[in-house]
């Protein structure tokens, strides 16, 4: 009788590495059948099916790397993450929960989205980005691909700022994905890519500047080089009221600070109003909740800092 050969297990394992999920396709390459899989998957087995085609070879629920791991594996070989998942992988935090994985895929492959796995063809797959071993579309395409599916503008703006704020993207770069990628759901990103573009650099910043437009003010300018009439450069007020010299702080733990900076905090305010600033601080939470009466305040500071003589403070547009 012929001999009946056996699996490599070794071999099996090491293909499914780091994340032990495997496609059914590169088990049967190994001489694992289709009848042994089923076997090993059924209720009772020692694996657990993910997708279809795909499984786990551990039991139990799978992590949320395994479940991009698994996506990919479904999808094939050329697979890019995108969106929500992408932008987590590339380090951002400020995300919904994220219940789905994004993939890109060449516009001839053909894989459908299945569960949690949407497939988008394309015809401008991006050269991948690997992190932690998986290829994942630059930062901007992710952020962009990312914004155009959330249905809150607060979401979107957390995405677009963080990514700014952190230096993975600049405004120009999300703003030109914009414009070269899909035109469905893009309201929302331009609006929050409008505010990076004019300054803001965090979602505090940019619902200041929705709100700042509805007061009769000149409107400020955002992020700007303030120096003294010796040169001294001046911390960087979040907005700049130039013609009265009026500083506008958007104060936030969540958004800047950590706790222990609370003492920097109270420098900048010192050596501000040494320099005969009149600064304005109000709480991100306040622009959503109380708006009417951060305008108040907002117009009774501007009162205050005209009837005082300007501080001889020279501005610069925008800080570096």
């Amino acid at each position: 009788m012929p001999h009946k050969s056996s699996v490599d297990w070794c071999a099996v394992e090491a293909l499914a590495e780091p994340h032990a999920v495997i496609a059914r396709w590169q088990l049967n390459e190994l001489g694992v059948s289709d009848k042994m899989i089923w076997h090993r998957c059924r209720r009772e087995g020692a694996w657990r099916r993910l997708l279809p085609g795909v499984v786990s070879l551990r039991t139990g629920e799978p992590s949320w790397r395994q479940s991009v791991e698994a996506a990919l594996r479904y999808a094939r070989r050329g697979a890019i993450v995108t969106g929500l998942a992408a932008a987590r992988l590339h380090g951002l935090r400020r995300l919904p929960a994220l219940d789905h994985v994004h993939l890109l895929v060449s516009i001839d492959k053909q894989p459908q989205s299945y569960g949690y796995v949407i497939v988008e063809r394309t015809t401008r797959l991006p050269q991948p980005v690997v992190r932690n071993g998986f290829p994942l579309a630059p930062v901007a395409r992710a952020v962009l691909d990312g914004a155009r599916r959330l249905t809150r503008q607060d979401e979107v703006d957390a995405l677009v700022s963080e990514a700014v704020q952190r230096g993975l993207a600049t405004p120009r770069e999300l703003a030109d994905e914009l414009t070269a990628g899909s035109r469905r759901g893009v309201s929302r990103p331009r609006t929050a890519i409008r505010a990076m573009l004019a300054g803001a650099r965090s979602k505090a910043e940019a619902d200041a500047q929705r709100l700042v437009r509805r007061c009769r003010l000149p409107q400020p300018l955002w992020n700007p080089i303030l120096t003294t009439s010796d040169g001294c450069r001046l911390p960087t007020p979040d907005g700049w009221f130039d013609d009265v010299g009026l500083a506008w702080e958007i104060d936030s733990l969540e958004f800047h600070l950590a706790p222990a900076d609370y003492d920097r905090t109270l420098r900048r305010h010192a050596t501000m109003t040494g320099a005969g600033i009149i600064v304005l601080h109000t709480l991100p939470s306040r622009l959503i909740r109380e708006p009417d009466a951060v305008l108040r305040e907002l117009r009774a500071a501007y009162a205050q800092a005209a009837r005082r003589p300007r501080p001889p403070i020279t501005c610069k547009e925008e800080a570096t």
